[in-house]
């Protein structure tokens, strides 16, 4: 089980809440935010992302993960035009944020 920052998700069961509310999660969203959640606080580029959310090591779209992220940031009530849950590091990757302040 993960909690950060109100968000919980529970990979065995395959559940998300913010808060108290549950989110549904598509499958591939579920496990995007898996994939971020488990590393909350560090930088995750986009072709780990690839690798492990779409198990392929080359681009079917280069939108796929800007697309699955504004629903996923829309669904845990995260403002696209000011995340403050999932920020984009450019040129490097997602970061789920701690909620923490970060150095550097």
């Amino acid at each position: 089980m993960f909690d950060v920052q109100g968000v919980r998700l529970d990979p065995e069961s395959r559940r998300a809440w913010r808060g108290t509310e549950e989110v549904a999660l598509s499958r591939k969203e579920f496990d995007l935010v898996h994939a971020l959640i488990a590393r909350a606080g560090e930088v995750v580029s986009r072709d780990e992302l690839m690798r492990e959310v779409w198990n392929t090591s080359f681009w079917t779209s280069s939108k796929t993960i800007d697309v699955h992220l504004g629903w996923v940031r829309r669904k845990l009530g995260d403002n696209p035009q000011d995340p403050h849950l999932i920020t984009t590091i450019r040129g490097r990757g997602l970061r789920f944020e701690t909620g923490e302040p970060t150095s550097g």
